[in-house]
C-alpha cells in the first residue's frame, strides 16, 4: 500500500464542515489538508528534536495545489508527502492527496509548497544545515513507508 517514490503517509477523514453547497471539498481546504500532511511529515522525521537541528522556522513562500478529482465529505485521504527538492534556504515539499488505500491509483491533488528557513529574530532567509537535508535524505530513503493516522 505505498505510493512509489513516497515514504510518509497521513491519513485523514473529511469533515462535513470542509465541503461546499457542491458538497466537495473546498479547494481553500487542500493547503490545509497541505498543512496538516507537513506537519504530521515533519514530526515523523523529527529534524528539530532529539538529534536534530533544534528550533528552526519556516515560512511558505510558495504554494501550489493540481486538481484532478473531487474529494467528498466522510471520505478518507491519504496524503503523501516528500522532499521534492533543496535549495540553499528552502525546501520544496511535494504532497500528493489520494483515496485511503489505493496505493496511488486514485489521485485527487498535488499540493506542492516551497519553504524557506528563516531566521527567528529577523525573519530573514538562512541556510538549511546540512544535518536537516540528511536526517530529510535518509527518511525518505526508506523502502518502507511510515503510515500514520485515522484507520491506520
Amino acid at each position: 500500500m505505498g505510493v512509489p517514490g513516497f515514504a510518509f503517509c497521513y491519513r485523514f477523514r473529511v469533515r462535513w464542515s470542509e465541503v461546499d453547497p457542491q458538497k466537495v471539498v473546498f479547494n481553500a481546504r487542500y493547503l490545509d489538508y497541505g498543512d496538516v500532511g507537513l506537519t504530521e511529515y515533519w514530526r515523523a522525521v523529527d529534524f528539530r528534536g532529539e538529534g536534530g537541528a533544534g528550533p528552526m522556522d519556516f515560512h511558505v513562500a510558495h504554494a501550489d495545489v493540481t486538481y484532478r478529482k473531487p474529494i467528498v465529505a466522510d471520505e478518507l485521504i491519504d496524503i503523501w508527502c516528500r522532499i521534492e527538492r533543496f535549495g540553499t534556504t528552502s525546501m520544496t515539499i511535494l504532497m500528493e492527496l489520494h483515496g485511503a488505500g489505493t496505493g496511488g491509483e486514485d489521485l485527487r491533488a498535488r499540493v506542492t509548497e516551497v519553504q524557506v528557513n528563516v531566521d527567528l529574530e529577523t525573519h530573514s532567509p538562512k541556510p538549511i544545515p546540512d544535518g536537516v537535508r540528511e536526517r530529510f535524505a535518509a527518511f525518505d530513503a526508506q523502502a518502507m513507508p511510515v503510515l500514520r493516522g485515522e484507520s491506520l
